[in-house]
């Protein structure tokens, strides 16, 4: 059974003030709304609902929380840019984003998602800009990798490799596909390292 397996909702918070203690370590999924976070949850903790997907892009709104043990934490993050809600409500969720990752000591690691097809849109960039200026690292992760055939997929992987080297930091690039698990191990390996777990198990 994988660690992710055992991901249990915790609480769902508008603000950082309703989270629990800043302590442990947190790993954040964070990406525009339409980018498919909740798809990339549900596949790593093999749960269909945990995190629940919407044919209306922007359902998150809230900072979502899943305990894994008393120590490590997965958080889901409000989806930005596309969702059609009214400005008022977007800024909030903007202001909830912003300070989770300003604010929160336990954040350890940041999974960028991003459609392959349209990566590093200028959102994404100040997201991986302001993880790196942090010294936090980030895993862009290049979701609906199933839409293009695999010569194309690489070639794709390796241009958005190419544009992380910009960004002077930790910022490694996977591409992935919550339909057939593709880059699923990936994933796994790069939280692993986040979360203590490799060495945890003496690997």
């Amino acid at each position: 059974m994988s660690h992710y397996q055992r991901a249990t909702f915790q609480i769902s918070a508008p603000d950082i003030s309703h989270l629990k203690h800043d302590e442990g370590i947190e790993v954040a999924f964070a990406g525009r709304s339409n980018a498919g976070k909740s798809t990339a949850l549900n596949c790593l903790t093999r749960q269909k609902n945990l995190a629940r997907t919407s044919k209306t892009p922007g359902r998150t709104q809230l900072i979502n929380v899943f305990e894994l043990d008393d120590d490590r934490r997965l958080i889901d993050l409000p989806g930005y840019g596309y969702a059609q809600v009214p400005l008022e409500m977007k800024k909030k969720w903007q202001r909830a984003l912003g300070e989770y990752l300003e604010k929160r000591q336990s954040l350890k690691g940041l999974v960028v998602l991003m459609d392959i097809r349209h990566p590093f849109k200028e959102m994404d960039q100040e997201l991986i800009r302001w993880a790196v200026q942090s010294n936090i690292p980030v895993l862009a992760l290049l979701t609906k990798a199933d839409k293009f055939k695999s010569g194309k997929r690489k070639a794709q992987v390796l241009m958005a490799r190419e544009a992380a080297l910009a960004f002077c930091g930790d910022v490694t690039v996977h591409a992935f596909s919550g339909q057939n698990g593709l880059g699923l191990k990936e994933l796994e390996d790069v939280l692993d390292k986040w979360f203590g777990f490799v060495t945890d198990e003496g690997q």
